[in-house]
């Protein structure tokens, strides 16, 4: 899975000399919470709520609303502007993002290709891809199996199976626990006790783990 396939392509931009009410109004008319600043066609920072919160003066002090929009309207974006921002290319892995949010503790990255910005990803859109490689918005029912990390050719074996009963696979995740792997094989909902029985009889630790309702 690359960055490509979950990341929103549809990215507002701004340049560097937008005051900040004005991305603060293109923030909320368009129901999102970070504006990556363009000049001259390249990425030169970041502006979000956070940033303008941070660069706004305190509830604490004596300016009234009037003068707190005046300054609103007097600073740009190049003022408040995050710019050291961290990217990433379309065509690298999802695993790449996910990993460099986490490191760095941001939970969005823009998008380039050939330094162009061409999306941005998200802690949703990384959300929205595990649901979307789960398959968790069609019915189904999840059947666990339980394999020692050092059996090799596991999957070949439960793909046999599966075809010599006509039974149909829609994903299959592998994840560790301990010294165990764990298969999760997600199957058509009225197939669950079936695939979990076939798979016992033929030795292995297996069990209907789960049932995923479709999502309207």
């Amino acid at each position: 899975m690359s960055v490509r396939d979950f990341m929103s392509t549809n990215v507002i931009t701004v340049p560097p000399e937008t005051k900040v009410s004005v991305a603060v109004n293109m923030m909320k008319e368009n129901n999102i919470h970070r504006l990556p600043v363009i000049s001259d066609g390249q990425l030169v920072g970041l502006v979000t709520q956070g940033t303008v919160e941070a660069a706004s003066p305190s509830k604490a002090t004596s300016l009234s609303i009037y003068e707190y929009n005046y300054l609103l309207n007097k600073m740009t974006v190049k003022e408040v502007m995050e710019t050291t921002v961290r990217t990433i290319e379309a065509d690298d892995f999802l695993e790449d993002a996910i990993y460099e949010m986490r490191k760095y503790q941001v939970g969005v990255l823009p998008v380039t290709d050939q330094g162009d910005v061409v999306g941005i990803i998200t802690n949703n859109d990384i959300l929205d891809a595990f649901l979307d490689v789960t398959d968790y918005n069609e019915d189904g029912t999840v059947v666990q199996v339980f394999i020692p990390k050092d059996r090799p050719g596991v999957i070949f074996d439960i793909g046999k199976i599966m075809a010599e009963n006509d039974l149909n696979i829609q994903t299959l995740m592998v994840t560790h626990q301990g010294t165990t792997k764990v298969v999760e094989i997600h199957v058509d909902k009225e197939d669950g006790v079936s695939v979990a029985s076939k798979l016992r009889e033929a030795g292995f630790d297996a069990k209907e783990a789960a049932h995923y309702k479709k999502v309207d």
